[in-house]
């Protein structure tokens, strides 16, 4: 029986190496990613969502600082992944943004299931704002403020 935290613990490293051959090993070949940048199904996606993230972040460094190693599934984890925007990272609109230089500290979670010595289903949890925040990136101002039913304002008439 392989150990579900083996498994956990490899595809974090294989995440550091930015080895995206070795990180499929730990996957099974219909395993699913869900993230806030969006949803990856099978091998050949998740492939693309790992080197996307490593074109944008060539120095991508995942640190892992807790694990909820009483459950058995899913496996939780919390990160810090810190990374220099030095190449092009892909925004959810489908744009590019150019290599800004910046550098990123960010917070987030994941859970993973594992069945059969293979990640399922990895879900993370992270702020985007955070991130884009990090890279230069804003709100726009061009969108009006919400109004509540009836037409007031959220703060009251």
């Amino acid at each position: 029986m392989v150990d579900k935290w083996e498994v956990k613990r490899g595809l974090a490293e294989a995440i550091n190496d930015h080895d995206v051959h070795r990180l499929l090993d730990f996957f099974a070949e219909d395993a699913i990613i869900v993230s806030p940048v969006g949803l990856a199904e099978g091998h050949d996606q998740i492939a693309w969502l790992y080197e996307q993230l490593f074109k944008g972040f060539p120095d991508l460094h995942l640190t892992v600082w807790y694990e909820a190693t009483g459950t058995d599934n899913p496996l939780m984890v919390e990160w810090t992944e810190t990374g220099t925007h030095s190449g092009p990272f892909l925004l959810p609109d489908g744009r590019e943004l150019e290599a800004t230089g910046r550098r990123i500290t960010l917070r987030g979670t994941c859970a993973s299931f594992i069945e059969n010595g293979k990640v399922v289903t990895h879900r993370e949890y992270f702020d985007q704002l955070e991130l884009y925040t990090q890279l230069g990136l804003r709100l726009s101002g061009d969108d009006p403020a919400p109004t509540c039913p009836g037409g007031e304002s959220p703060e009251g008439p």
